[in-house]
């Protein structure tokens, strides 16, 4: 009986020697190779996107716990989250435009529906800056733009390239870059291999849109706040789909988003309040740069005053004008900002500007009054440059998030 049980076990590791010796020795080092050379996302050092505290368990906890001892530390752990409003602000001169750096917390006050709150987090723009880069990539991008010399995408691919390859400085930059037409693709997660952001380029310029529509609003939401996405394409995955933490999770970072689009929704499954309210909420500043500009003002009185037959690949003219005023919004009311540009000799300088606002965003918190009603909060964030004791509205401006949406109870 003995016997019969060792043949078994003998015939069994035989038939899985056979099976390893027809995987050929390169595949295996390739993917060793690929392993390796993978950077990892900038809140930790284990996974792709994890976001904080996942894996990490302390010593003295305890292997097994209650049921009503893990909902108690849930709602907990909620309650902390829910109750620290960040918001990121870059201070310039009203005139000049010259951005002030070197202010300390004492320089700044926070006001909540015309309150005045206590900073309890403050910090000085002296980190690297995480981007996620939102690229409108659809047959409307060609519509809008392009002349007899060049295709429509290339008012979009032109300073996302130019950006990448000037502007993020690996090792401590990081970017992630996302796509989208019909629905939003992740083409890279957050990485900073300047190969891999390299690779992002000319997969975009070797392609062609595949879709006329173009759902701005979902694409937002997914950056913002995570969800099932397409997989992200340079992992070269197997999986159709995977889950896609975005801005969500990053943690200590100075992060901002890099929108580069014409405005126009066609399809989202969201509408402009609901990706209104989500960017509002996310407290990470959105710099914008509008395409489409050159089309509007060539063709401004030739257009209808509504979208042709072929809707929003056909816009009319407030079609064109809710677009810029969507974005515009939308930069407004995070601490972000809106360049329309028109002509291609803007780019570098527009570039420059947005470079130099992202890395002197002062980053402040403080806690609200607990209120779950589901109700807006007006943000105010003033400065006192010079440390008088007043407030030097009149003389400097400071950017940042207008709006604080309680939660609900």
């Amino acid at each position: 009986m003995k016997s019969a049980f060792v043949r078994r076990i003998s015939f069994f590791a035989a038939i899985a020697a056979l099976l390893l010796s027809f995987v050929p020795v390169s595949t295996l080092l390739d993917s060793a190779a690929f392993a390796q050379s993978r950077r990892q996302p900038p809140s930790n050092q284990q996974k792709k996107n994890q976001r904080p505290g996942d894996g990490e368990q302390k010593k003295d906890e305890p292997k097994e716990q209650l049921p009503q001892d893990i909902l108690k530390e849930e709602a907990d752990s909620v309650k902390i989250t829910a109750a620290l409003v960040n918001v990121e602000a870059v201070v310039y001169h009203k005139k000049s435009g010259q951005i002030v750096s070197g202010l300390k917390r004492g320089n700044f006050a926070v006001y909540e529906d015309g309150v005045q709150q206590e900073i309890t987090n403050f910090s000085t723009p002296d980190a690297p800056i995480t981007v996620t880069m939102i690229l409108e990539y659809s047959r409307l991008t060609n519509a809008l733009g392009g002349s007899n010399f060049e295709p429509g995408r290339y008012e979009v691919l032109r300073p996302m390239a130019m950006y990448l390859q000037q502007f993020i400085k690996p090792p401590d930059d990081y970017v992630s870059v996302v796509a989208y037409d019909m629905r939003p693709t992740p083409l890279t997660d957050f990485t900073n291999d300047p190969g891999r952001i390299n690779q992002v380029i000319n997969l975009l310029f070797r392609n062609r849109p595949a879709s006329s529509e173009a759902n701005l609003f979902d694409a937002l939401k997914l950056v913002l706040t995570g969800g099932k996405a397409d997989a992200v394409v340079l992992e070269d995955s197997e999986q159709r789909t995977m889950e896609y933490s975005g801005m969500a999770s990053l943690q200590g970072r100075r992060k901002a988003i890099f929108l580069i689009a014409s405005g126009v929704d066609t399809f989202s499954k969201i509408n402009y309040d609901q990706a209104r309210k989500i960017a509002q909420n996310a407290g990470v500043p959105i710099y914008i740069i509008g395409t489409g500009e050159l089309f509007f003002k060539r063709f401004e009185d030739r257009l209808g005053a509504n979208d042709g037959l072929l809707g929003a690949t056909q816009p009319g003219r407030m079609t064109l004008l809710q677009a810029k005023n969507t974005l515009n919004t939308f930069a407004k009311e995070t601490g972000g900002k809106y360049y329309p540009v028109t002509f291609e000799g803007e780019i570098p300088g527009v570039l420059q500007s947005i470079n130099a606002l992202m890395r002197n965003q002062y980053s402040i918190g403080y806690r609200p009054v607990e209120r779950r009603d589901g109700k807006q909060r007006k943000i105010q964030v003033r400065v006192d440059v010079n440390g008088d004791g007043q407030y030097d509205d009149k003389e400097y401006i400071v950017q940042s998030r207008q709006f604080y949406n309680a939660p609900k109870a």
